[in-house]
């Protein structure tokens, strides 16, 4: 990696937490320049304007969860326990997440949803993306038997973002982890009696 890439991962490393906790439109160069220690030349020597270091910092959040989500889910061998692991993961980790400002998916979806078209096509890949992954985890245990034939594999995939989303915005917003387990225990009741075989 040469100096250029690492300094500009630096700058999307130290700015990332800046953005999800101020939101895009309140994070200003001066903040940029405070979570970094860099001069604001050295932050556009490397990022064209502050739109393009956004965008930047919504990627890393999001190839971050993912990279998080799937290391936690790859030792789980069935389908189901996989689909149990979401769950599982959010429960272990719904306080850190909520820590950081919350989830960047979701505080990025409603700032971008009316002003920045360029980050709101890209909520909407991650969402679309993060439901046909859960919607093959349950296609591929439909093909093991483990999971109901019938049942329509990328509508859940959507209700179990929703489900997660929504607890997390109720318990960073309501300041109670109640809703997050609310939704958990929801999710769960539904692979166990809607989706398991």
């Amino acid at each position: 990696m040469s100096k250029a890439e690492k300094t500009k991962e630096f700058i999307i490393e130290k700015a990332a937490p800046v953005f999800n906790i101020k939101g895009y439109a309140g994070t200003s160069i001066t903040d940029l320049m405070l979570a970094t220690g860099l001069t604001k030349g050295s932050i556009y020597g490397n990022f064209e304007n502050k739109d393009e270091v956004a965008i930047a910092v919504y990627n890393y959040h999001v190839n971050r969860l993912n990279n998080q989500i799937n290391d936690f889910l790859l030792p789980k061998k069935s389908m189901i326990d996989k689909l149990i692991g979401i769950t599982d993961y959010y429960r272990n980790n719904w306080k850190s997440i909520c820590e950081r400002g919350g989830c960047p998916i979701l505080n990025t979806s409603v700032e971008a949803d009316d002003n920045m078209p360029a980050l709101k096509k890209l909520v909407q890949q991650s969402i679309n993306n993060w439901a046909l992954t859960i919607a093959r985890v349950i296609e591929k245990g439909m093909e093991r038997g483990e999971i109901k034939p019938t049942v329509v594999a990328i509508d859940y995939g959507y209700t179990i973002i929703s489900m997660l989303e929504g607890g997390i915005m109720l318990t960073k917003i309501m300041n109670s982890h109640k809703h997050i387990h609310a939704a958990l225990d929801r999710i769960l009741a539904m692979i166990n009696t809607e989706l398991k075989k």
